[in-house]
């Protein structure tokens, strides 16, 4: 979601250890965003025109133009890297997502079990549920891959594992989260060549590409345009220090 005057955005730690961050928004008013590649899946409730919808969404691997309608509120859960529903491939959801049939003006259909629609508040309690009930589980692997520990597994299995659990590759993973760290030195005012060492890219061309496949943006850009496009709201763009 966006995270400029388009929508009033809010978010909040989780209590699970699976969950990145809980966050809520209002759209404000109508109008395009960027919608920049992440890598991680994430679960919303919508709320709008009356009607309520939960929907999963996959990572994304490049940006794209989207529309944020008015009148509309969302509730989002970003779960950690690794962290999946065993039940439904994950691949499936790359550069998309899947709408969950409605089971009723309160509930949706998840493998074979209506589910109330989580409020806010509640999402926390949501999420253990689907825990205890086998639906959401986390790959060790690809945590323990991602600390930079030692795997005692050949690299084809850990990739196997990582595509399973994320639908992207490990570099993959790494490659876009570089990427929203750079966006996030750049938005506090970092130098673009401060960025382009502090963020760990060859130089600044380096810098310039990957941005501009991953973010839709050049740091130029990110840096000098007195109106830019509104982006989709990323925890590491959001908390990055």
């Amino acid at each position: 979601m966006s995270n400029n005057t388009l929508l009033n955005v809010k978010s909040r730690p989780a209590d699970s250890p699976l969950i990145e961050m809980i966050w809520h928004s209002q759209s404000e008013q109508a109008g395009p965003f960027l919608s920049i590649a992440t890598s991680r899946l994430e679960l919303v409730v919508s709320h709008h025109e009356g009607q309520l919808y939960c929907s999963l969404r996959g990572p994304e691997t490049h940006p794209t133009v989207a529309h944020c309608p008015p009148d509309g509120q969302w509730i989002g859960v970003q779960f950690k890297h690794g962290v999946f529903l065993p039940n439904l491939p994950i691949s499936d959801l790359v550069d998309g997502e899947i709408k969950l049939p409605q089971a009723s003006s309160r509930s949706f259909w998840l493998h074979g079990a209506a589910w109330e629609f989580p409020t806010f508040e509640n999402i926390d309690t949501f999420i253990a549920r689907l825990v205890q009930a086998g639906l959401l589980v986390c790959d060790p692997v690809v945590v323990s891959a991602l600390q930079g520990h030692a795997i005692d597994l050949s690299p084809r299995t850990v990739d196997r594992r990582f595509l399973r659990a994320t639908g992207l590759t490990h570099g993959a993973i790494s490659q876009i989260q570089r990427a929203h760290h750079a966006v996030a030195l750049l938005q506090q005012g970092v130098s673009i060549l401060d960025t382009v060492e502090l963020s760990g890219y060859a130089d600044q061309p380096h810098l310039t590409r990957s941005l501009k496949r991953l973010i839709g943006q050049t740091p130029a850009r990110l840096t000098s345009d007195p109106n830019p496009m509104p982006m989709s709201y990323q925890p590491t763009i959001a908390q990055t220090k």
